[in-house]
């Protein structure tokens, strides 16, 4: 997915704006099993997937949660330092090798200081990951995990074929015997 794509996605920007924007971003790739936010850290960077597969996931009593995935288009943010400048509780790892673009987060507010377009643009794609955030907690409190197994699967069909089996049954809070059992129509 192109830049301009992503940012047309989340709100239109004049050609004027978008330049100065492209100016602070950066295409980086990396491999696959990077972490590329960290738990207990306040991050500088956002990231916008241009290729690849990303999972976030916090650590409790020694077991990874599967909280999140993110693809192509999606943004790679610790919503704690971006908001707030404190830090986060998530790490992000990349399930695939990844081409990302990198814009810092410093630079992005020096522009909406600066530019109402942007502003507006900084204050819909903070709504956008607010909704998505909220459809997730809707999700997993009031959906049993085979309505969220059929959920990922109507919403994102390609995560089953990328994304380890074992990652998918923590992100739908059970154990790969269930998620089998899930798959084999035998819940």
């Amino acid at each position: 997915m192109t830049i301009d794509q992503i940012i047309d996605s989340v709100y239109p920007v004049p050609a004027e704006v978008r330049i100065e924007l492209l100016q602070l971003i950066e295409e980086v790739k990396l491999p696959k099993g990077h972490l590329l936010l960290r738990a207990d850290k306040t991050e500088t960077d956002i990231y916008f997937i241009k290729k690849g597969i990303v999972r976030a996931f916090a650590t409790a009593d020694a077991a990874e949660i599967t909280f999140w995935f993110g693809r192509e288009g999606d943004a790679i943010i610790s919503m704690r330092s971006y908001v707030a400048g404190e830090k986060g509780y998530e790490d992000i790892e990349l399930l695939e090798d990844c081409e990302l673009y990198k814009l810092s987060t410093p630079d992005l507010q020096r522009l909406y200081r600066r530019e109402i377009h942007l502003a507006n643009w900084g204050r819909k794609f903070a709504e956008q990951e607010l909704i998505k955030t909220e459809e997730r907690l809707i999700s997993r409190q009031f959906r049993n995990a085979t309505e969220r197994y059929r959920e990922l699967l109507e919403h994102n069909p390609d995560l089953i074929r990328r994304v380890s089996l074992r990652h998918i049954a923590s992100y739908l809070g059970i154990t790969q015997v269930s998620l089998s059992r899930i798959r084999a129509g035998r819940n």
